[in-house]
Protein backbone atom coordinates (compact mmCIF):
# COMPACT_ATOMS: atom_id res chain seq x y z
CA UNK A 1 0.00 0.00 0.00
CA UNK A 2 3.26 2.11 0.85
CA UNK A 3 4.49 1.75 -2.64
CA UNK A 4 1.15 2.98 -4.38
CA UNK A 5 0.97 6.01 -2.39
CA UNK A 6 4.26 6.46 -2.87
CA UNK A 7 4.18 6.69 -6.41
CA UNK A 8 0.47 8.67 -6.58
CA UNK A 9 2.47 11.90 -4.63
CA UNK A 10 5.64 11.10 -6.73
CA UNK A 11 3.66 11.77 -9.87
CA UNK A 12 1.67 14.74 -8.86
CA UNK A 13 4.69 16.58 -7.70
CA UNK A 14 6.19 16.18 -10.83
CA UNK A 15 3.86 17.35 -12.62
CA UNK A 16 2.47 20.08 -10.17
CA UNK A 17 5.60 21.42 -9.67
CA UNK A 18 7.12 20.87 -13.59
CA UNK A 19 3.93 21.83 -15.82
CA UNK A 20 4.98 25.69 -15.09
CA UNK A 21 8.74 25.03 -16.47
CA UNK A 22 7.03 23.45 -19.25
CA UNK A 23 4.43 26.12 -20.46
CA UNK A 24 7.85 28.75 -20.48
CA UNK A 25 9.96 26.22 -22.58
CA UNK A 26 6.91 25.61 -24.92
CA UNK A 27 6.15 29.03 -24.86
CA UNK A 28 10.00 29.38 -26.34
CA UNK A 29 9.96 27.49 -28.40
CA UNK A 30 6.51 27.73 -30.15
CA UNK A 31 4.53 24.88 -29.53
CA UNK A 32 1.25 26.52 -29.38
CA UNK A 33 -2.22 24.99 -29.92
CA UNK A 34 -3.64 25.21 -33.29
CA UNK A 35 -7.73 25.66 -33.46
CA UNK A 36 -10.08 24.13 -35.77
CA UNK A 37 -11.59 27.44 -36.91
CA UNK A 38 -15.23 25.19 -37.93
CA UNK A 39 -15.44 24.68 -33.71
CA UNK A 40 -17.06 27.41 -31.28
CA UNK A 41 -16.30 30.96 -31.60
CA UNK A 42 -14.82 31.17 -28.35
CA UNK A 43 -12.10 28.94 -28.62
CA UNK A 44 -10.11 30.88 -30.92
CA UNK A 45 -9.05 32.65 -27.72
CA UNK A 46 -7.05 29.41 -26.79
CA UNK A 47 -5.12 29.89 -30.18
CA UNK A 48 -1.13 29.47 -29.23
CA UNK A 49 -1.71 27.87 -25.82
CA UNK A 50 1.49 25.54 -25.01
CA UNK A 51 0.43 22.15 -25.76
CA UNK A 52 1.67 18.80 -25.88
CA UNK A 53 1.55 18.94 -22.37
CA UNK A 54 1.74 15.01 -22.44
CA UNK A 55 5.04 14.65 -22.36
CA UNK A 56 4.87 16.29 -18.63
CA UNK A 57 2.54 13.73 -17.34
CA UNK A 58 3.74 10.99 -19.31
CA UNK A 59 7.30 11.99 -17.47
CA UNK A 60 5.26 12.28 -14.11
CA UNK A 61 4.12 8.70 -14.44
CA UNK A 62 7.55 7.59 -15.55
CA UNK A 63 9.14 9.24 -12.45
CA UNK A 64 6.64 8.05 -9.97
CA UNK A 65 6.67 4.26 -11.17
CA UNK A 66 10.79 4.21 -10.52
CA UNK A 67 9.97 6.30 -7.20
CA UNK A 68 8.09 2.98 -6.17
CA UNK A 69 10.59 0.54 -6.65
CA UNK A 70 13.85 2.69 -4.94
CA UNK A 71 11.30 3.34 -1.83
CA UNK A 72 9.73 0.32 -1.50
CA UNK A 73 9.78 -3.61 -1.32
CA UNK A 74 8.40 -4.24 -4.76
CA UNK A 75 9.94 -5.12 -8.37
CA UNK A 76 9.03 -4.23 -11.47
CA UNK A 77 6.50 -6.89 -13.71
CA UNK A 78 6.18 -7.41 -17.25
CA UNK A 79 2.87 -6.21 -16.75
CA UNK A 80 3.68 -3.28 -15.66
CA UNK A 81 6.38 -2.59 -17.87
CA UNK A 82 4.98 -2.96 -20.90
CA UNK A 83 1.32 -0.59 -19.76
CA UNK A 84 4.52 1.92 -19.50
CA UNK A 85 5.58 0.96 -23.08
CA UNK A 86 2.05 1.28 -24.03
CA UNK A 87 1.21 4.66 -22.89
CA UNK A 88 4.72 5.80 -24.10
CA UNK A 89 4.72 4.27 -27.35
CA UNK A 90 1.56 6.07 -27.98
CA UNK A 91 2.60 9.58 -26.59
CA UNK A 92 4.92 9.33 -29.67
CA UNK A 93 2.11 8.92 -31.81
CA UNK A 94 0.95 11.71 -30.64
CA UNK A 95 3.62 13.70 -30.18
CA UNK A 96 4.41 13.06 -33.93
CA UNK A 97 0.39 14.57 -34.74
CA UNK A 98 1.34 17.64 -32.72
CA UNK A 99 4.57 18.65 -33.89
CA UNK A 100 2.92 18.47 -37.51
CA UNK A 101 0.12 20.35 -36.74
CA UNK A 102 2.90 23.07 -34.87
CA UNK A 103 5.19 22.99 -37.98
CA UNK A 104 2.37 23.40 -40.84
CA UNK A 105 0.76 26.00 -38.54
CA UNK A 106 -2.87 24.14 -39.01
CA UNK A 107 -4.90 22.21 -36.69
CA UNK A 108 -4.75 18.74 -38.86
CA UNK A 109 -1.46 16.76 -38.12
CA UNK A 110 -1.18 13.25 -39.04
CA UNK A 111 -3.70 11.68 -41.70
CA UNK A 112 -6.27 9.06 -40.32
CA UNK A 113 -4.22 5.67 -41.61
CA UNK A 114 -1.13 7.26 -40.58
CA UNK A 115 -2.43 7.43 -37.12
CA UNK A 116 -4.00 4.19 -37.13
CA UNK A 117 -0.81 2.67 -38.22
CA UNK A 118 1.22 3.87 -34.99
CA UNK A 119 -2.11 3.04 -33.60
CA UNK A 120 -1.67 -0.62 -34.56
CA UNK A 121 2.51 -0.77 -34.76
CA UNK A 122 2.41 -0.05 -31.23
CA UNK A 123 -0.64 -2.34 -29.79
CA UNK A 124 0.81 -5.04 -31.69
CA UNK A 125 3.89 -4.57 -29.69
CA UNK A 126 1.89 -4.61 -26.54
CA UNK A 127 -0.16 -7.84 -27.07
CA UNK A 128 3.24 -9.90 -27.94
CA UNK A 129 4.69 -8.22 -25.07
CA UNK A 130 1.56 -9.29 -23.11
CA UNK A 131 1.28 -13.27 -24.21
CA UNK A 132 4.73 -14.40 -24.28
CA UNK A 133 6.08 -12.25 -20.78
CA UNK A 134 3.18 -11.76 -18.55
CA UNK A 135 0.73 -14.12 -16.62
CA UNK A 136 -2.00 -12.41 -18.24
CA UNK A 137 -4.11 -15.08 -20.11
CA UNK A 138 -4.88 -14.12 -23.75
CA UNK A 139 -9.00 -14.69 -22.85
CA UNK A 140 -11.97 -12.24 -23.11
CA UNK A 141 -12.48 -11.17 -19.25
CA UNK A 142 -14.92 -8.49 -17.86
CA UNK A 143 -14.54 -8.49 -14.41
CA UNK A 144 -12.68 -11.90 -14.98
CA UNK A 145 -12.12 -14.13 -17.16
CA UNK A 146 -14.75 -15.15 -19.11
CA UNK A 147 -13.67 -18.70 -20.04
CA UNK A 148 -13.48 -17.31 -24.01
CA UNK A 149 -10.05 -18.20 -25.21
CA UNK A 150 -9.36 -15.67 -27.95
CA UNK A 151 -6.51 -17.31 -29.30
CA UNK A 152 -5.08 -15.87 -32.77
CA UNK A 153 -7.77 -13.26 -32.10
CA UNK A 154 -6.84 -11.37 -29.23
CA UNK A 155 -4.22 -9.51 -31.27
CA UNK A 156 -6.72 -7.49 -33.32
CA UNK A 157 -8.58 -7.33 -29.81
CA UNK A 158 -5.90 -5.45 -28.03
CA UNK A 159 -5.71 -3.39 -31.32
CA UNK A 160 -9.78 -2.54 -30.88
CA UNK A 161 -9.32 -1.68 -27.44
CA UNK A 162 -6.14 0.77 -27.99
CA UNK A 163 -7.58 2.34 -30.86
CA UNK A 164 -10.95 2.64 -29.25
CA UNK A 165 -9.55 3.87 -25.57
CA UNK A 166 -6.86 6.44 -27.23
CA UNK A 167 -9.52 7.92 -30.15
CA UNK A 168 -12.06 8.00 -27.27
CA UNK A 169 -9.94 9.96 -25.17
CA UNK A 170 -8.63 12.18 -27.80
CA UNK A 171 -12.20 13.28 -28.91
CA UNK A 172 -12.81 13.51 -25.54
CA UNK A 173 -10.46 16.36 -25.34
CA UNK A 174 -11.74 19.27 -26.59
CA UNK A 175 -12.77 21.71 -24.02
CA UNK A 176 -10.60 22.86 -21.00
CA UNK A 177 -9.29 19.91 -18.18
CA UNK A 178 -12.31 17.50 -19.61
CA UNK A 179 -9.87 14.78 -20.85
CA UNK A 180 -7.81 14.66 -17.74
CA UNK A 181 -10.65 15.45 -15.11
CA UNK A 182 -12.52 12.26 -16.48
CA UNK A 183 -9.09 10.14 -17.07
CA UNK A 184 -8.22 11.06 -13.21
CA UNK A 185 -11.51 9.53 -12.20
CA UNK A 186 -11.44 6.01 -14.25
CA UNK A 187 -7.67 5.61 -13.11
CA UNK A 188 -8.80 6.44 -9.67
CA UNK A 189 -10.45 3.04 -10.46
CA UNK A 190 -7.99 1.07 -11.32
CA UNK A 191 -5.99 1.87 -8.36
CA UNK A 192 -8.74 0.24 -6.92
CA UNK A 193 -9.34 -2.75 -8.99
CA UNK A 194 -5.44 -3.99 -8.91
CA UNK A 195 -5.06 -3.48 -5.30
CA UNK A 196 -8.57 -5.38 -4.60
CA UNK A 197 -7.14 -8.07 -7.01
CA UNK A 198 -3.74 -8.54 -5.33
CA UNK A 199 -5.34 -8.26 -1.72
CA UNK A 200 -7.74 -11.01 -3.04
CA UNK A 201 -5.48 -13.09 -5.36
CA UNK A 202 -5.92 -16.64 -5.50
CA UNK A 203 -3.30 -18.14 -3.41
CA UNK A 204 -3.02 -15.34 -0.70
CA UNK A 205 -3.38 -15.26 2.89
CA UNK A 206 -7.36 -15.62 3.73
CA UNK A 207 -7.72 -15.81 -0.21
CA UNK A 208 -11.52 -17.02 -0.57
CA UNK A 209 -13.74 -18.57 -2.92
CA UNK A 210 -14.22 -15.09 -4.88
CA UNK A 211 -10.27 -15.18 -5.20
CA UNK A 212 -8.92 -13.94 -8.64
CA UNK A 213 -6.41 -15.60 -10.90
CA UNK A 214 -4.00 -13.13 -11.24
CA UNK A 215 -0.57 -12.87 -10.08
CA UNK A 216 -0.40 -10.51 -7.19
CA UNK A 217 3.19 -9.16 -7.85
CA UNK A 218 1.77 -8.55 -11.05
CA UNK A 219 -1.60 -6.62 -9.61
CA UNK A 220 0.22 -4.90 -6.92
CA UNK A 221 2.30 -3.37 -9.80
CA UNK A 222 -1.00 -2.83 -11.79
CA UNK A 223 -2.53 -0.49 -9.08
CA UNK A 224 1.55 1.52 -8.88
CA UNK A 225 0.99 2.62 -12.55
CA UNK A 226 -2.44 3.58 -12.39
CA UNK A 227 -1.77 5.36 -8.72
CA UNK A 228 1.59 6.65 -10.84
CA UNK A 229 -0.76 8.13 -13.65
CA UNK A 230 -3.80 9.27 -11.49
CA UNK A 231 -1.23 11.27 -9.41
CA UNK A 232 0.63 13.01 -12.88
CA UNK A 233 -2.43 13.67 -14.02
CA UNK A 234 -3.94 15.11 -11.07
CA UNK A 235 -1.08 17.36 -11.04
CA UNK A 236 -1.75 18.68 -14.81
CA UNK A 237 -5.23 19.02 -14.12
CA UNK A 238 -4.42 22.05 -11.76
CA UNK A 239 -2.76 23.82 -14.67
CA UNK A 240 -5.41 22.31 -17.64
CA UNK A 241 -8.34 23.53 -15.51
CA UNK A 242 -10.42 26.26 -17.26
CA UNK A 243 -8.73 28.96 -18.08
CA UNK A 244 -5.96 26.30 -19.63
CA UNK A 245 -2.34 27.39 -19.04
CA UNK A 246 -1.19 23.97 -21.37
CA UNK A 247 -2.93 21.93 -23.30
CA UNK A 248 -1.96 17.73 -23.17
CA UNK A 249 -2.20 17.68 -27.06
CA UNK A 250 -2.77 13.96 -29.35
CA UNK A 251 0.38 13.27 -27.00
CA UNK A 252 -1.37 13.13 -23.93
CA UNK A 253 -4.76 11.80 -25.51
CA UNK A 254 -3.46 9.03 -27.25
CA UNK A 255 -1.26 8.39 -24.21
CA UNK A 256 -3.94 8.39 -21.80
CA UNK A 257 -6.62 6.28 -23.93
CA UNK A 258 -3.94 3.59 -24.43
CA UNK A 259 -3.01 3.61 -20.51
CA UNK A 260 -6.83 2.53 -19.72
CA UNK A 261 -7.06 0.05 -22.52
CA UNK A 262 -3.60 -1.32 -21.04
CA UNK A 263 -4.97 -1.02 -17.84
CA UNK A 264 -8.31 -3.13 -18.41
CA UNK A 265 -6.14 -5.92 -20.27
CA UNK A 266 -3.61 -6.36 -17.44
CA UNK A 267 -6.21 -6.45 -14.70
CA UNK A 268 -8.56 -8.45 -16.94
CA UNK A 269 -11.41 -5.74 -17.12
CA UNK A 270 -11.27 -5.34 -20.72
CA UNK A 271 -15.36 -5.25 -21.00
CA UNK A 272 -15.34 -3.17 -17.52
CA UNK A 273 -13.49 -0.39 -19.27
CA UNK A 274 -16.72 0.47 -21.21
CA UNK A 275 -18.43 0.91 -18.33
CA UNK A 276 -16.17 2.73 -16.16
CA UNK A 277 -15.36 4.87 -19.81
CA UNK A 278 -19.01 5.67 -20.30
CA UNK A 279 -18.06 8.96 -21.22
CA UNK A 280 -15.70 8.40 -23.88
CA UNK A 281 -18.04 6.44 -24.93
CA UNK A 282 -21.18 8.84 -25.11
CA UNK A 283 -18.36 11.04 -26.90
CA UNK A 284 -17.53 8.49 -29.93
CA UNK A 285 -20.90 7.10 -30.10
CA UNK A 286 -22.28 11.12 -30.71
CA UNK A 287 -19.68 11.53 -33.59
CA UNK A 288 -20.37 8.48 -35.45
CA UNK A 289 -24.18 9.14 -35.22
CA UNK A 290 -23.48 12.44 -36.44
CA UNK A 291 -21.35 11.18 -39.47
CA UNK A 292 -23.90 8.17 -40.34
CA UNK A 293 -26.83 10.96 -39.70
CA UNK A 294 -25.28 13.08 -42.75
CA UNK A 295 -24.38 10.92 -45.03
CA UNK A 296 -27.33 8.55 -44.83
CA UNK A 297 -30.23 11.27 -44.19
CA UNK A 298 -28.14 14.64 -45.23
CA UNK A 299 -28.75 16.04 -41.42
CA UNK A 300 -27.12 16.76 -38.55
CA UNK A 301 -28.29 14.88 -35.34
CA UNK A 302 -26.24 17.36 -32.98
CA UNK A 303 -25.30 21.21 -33.52
CA UNK A 304 -21.48 19.20 -33.51
CA UNK A 305 -20.07 16.21 -32.69
CA UNK A 306 -18.16 15.60 -30.13
CA UNK A 307 -21.28 15.80 -28.04
CA UNK A 308 -19.47 18.27 -25.88
CA UNK A 309 -19.63 20.73 -28.67
CA UNK A 310 -23.47 20.54 -28.83
CA UNK A 311 -24.24 21.65 -25.71
CA UNK A 312 -21.54 24.51 -25.74
CA UNK A 313 -23.61 25.62 -29.30
CA UNK A 314 -27.09 25.49 -27.12
CA UNK A 315 -25.37 28.28 -25.33
CA UNK A 316 -23.90 26.14 -21.91
CA UNK A 317 -20.78 27.72 -20.65
CA UNK A 318 -17.73 25.85 -20.97
CA UNK A 319 -17.10 25.15 -17.33
CA UNK A 320 -21.31 24.19 -17.04
CA UNK A 321 -20.39 21.49 -19.74
CA UNK A 322 -16.91 20.43 -18.36
CA UNK A 323 -18.62 19.87 -14.55
CA UNK A 324 -20.99 18.41 -15.57
CA UNK A 325 -20.09 15.49 -17.83
CA UNK A 326 -17.18 15.24 -14.51
CA UNK A 327 -21.01 14.08 -13.46
CA UNK A 328 -21.41 11.44 -15.72
CA UNK A 329 -17.64 10.32 -16.09
CA UNK A 330 -18.36 10.13 -12.19
CA UNK A 331 -21.35 8.09 -12.30
CA UNK A 332 -19.85 5.75 -14.98
CA UNK A 333 -16.72 5.30 -12.89
CA UNK A 334 -19.15 4.55 -9.80
CA UNK A 335 -21.34 2.09 -11.64
CA UNK A 336 -18.07 0.51 -12.85
CA UNK A 337 -17.01 -0.44 -9.58
CA UNK A 338 -20.60 -1.71 -8.48
CA UNK A 339 -20.71 -4.32 -11.12
CA UNK A 340 -16.90 -4.86 -9.96
CA UNK A 341 -18.17 -5.27 -6.43
CA UNK A 342 -21.09 -7.51 -7.08
CA UNK A 343 -18.99 -10.00 -9.18
CA UNK A 344 -16.95 -10.30 -5.73
CA UNK A 345 -19.94 -10.88 -3.99
CA UNK A 346 -21.56 -13.20 -6.58
CA UNK A 347 -18.73 -14.93 -6.16
CA UNK A 348 -19.06 -15.73 -2.47
CA UNK A 349 -16.80 -12.59 -1.74
CA UNK A 350 -17.37 -11.67 1.95
CA UNK A 351 -14.40 -8.85 3.04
Amino acid sequence: MTSILISAAVGFLVTILGTPAAIRLFRVWGWGQRINEEGPRGHMVKMGTPTMGGMVFIAGMAAAYVAARITGAVSFTAAGLAVMGLTAGLGIVGATDDLIKIRRQRSLGLSKTGKVIGQAIVALGFGVAVVHLTHVPGDLTFVRDTGVALGLAFYPWVFVMVAASSNGVNLTDGLDGLASGTTALVLAAFVVIAFWKFRHACGSVGAGPACYRIDPAQALDDAIVAAGALGAVAGFLWWNAAPARIFMGDTGALALGGLLAGLAIVTGTQLLLLVLGGLYAMETASVIIQIISFRVFHRRVFRMSPIHHHFELLGWPEVTVIVRFWIIAGLAVAFGLGLFYADFLGHGGVT
